[in-house]
């Protein structure tokens, strides 16, 4: 099997959930081999990413054309149990609910079937001000199709 390495990770949809994989580094440990608390959000904030990629939504080209794009404005999180150095976890990410300007999203970041971390966040559609605009009309068809 031949691979091509200099292609990112890319994660994918399995149902109505986005499932992004990834590795926890020394990095992203404290003295402990803990994660630090913060790089919770960090992993979530790259499978988001991924997930807005995946359902077909151009956040670059947006940016570039308008000025606008998506921000969070509000997380609520829980910490349940650590992960540590050397785990390969996931993030699932599902689109709880969309709005003119916003979509909500819950993610969980998973060790196996364990529940390490959960969220649930909005992330509003800015102008390049940091307004609140609504979103274009075929992005917010795009996320109802995978709302839960």
């Amino acid at each position: 099997m031949t691979t091509n390495r200099d292609t990112p990770y890319r994660g994918g949809f399995v149902g109505n959930e986005h499932q992004f994989a990834l590795s926890v580094y020394f990095e992203d440990t404290d003295a402990y081999g803990i994660i630090y608390y913060a790089n919770y959000l960090k992993f979530m904030e790259r499978a988001r990413s991924d997930m807005i990629r995946a359902v077909g939504v151009d956040q670059s080209a947006e940016l570039r054309e308008t000025g606008s794009a998506y921000a969070v404005v509000e997380v609520d999180i829980r910490y349940r149990k650590p992960g540590r150095l050397g785990d390969d976890l996931q993030v699932v990410s599902t689109v709880d609910q969309v709005r003119a300007s916003s979509v909500h999203i819950q993610q969980r970041v998973m060790r196996g079937t364990e529940l390490l971390t959960d969220a649930r966040l909005t992330a509003t559609f800015l102008d390049g001000e940091g307004r609140p605009r609504r979103q274009p009309k075929h992005w917010v068809e795009k996320f109802k199709a995978i709302t839960v």
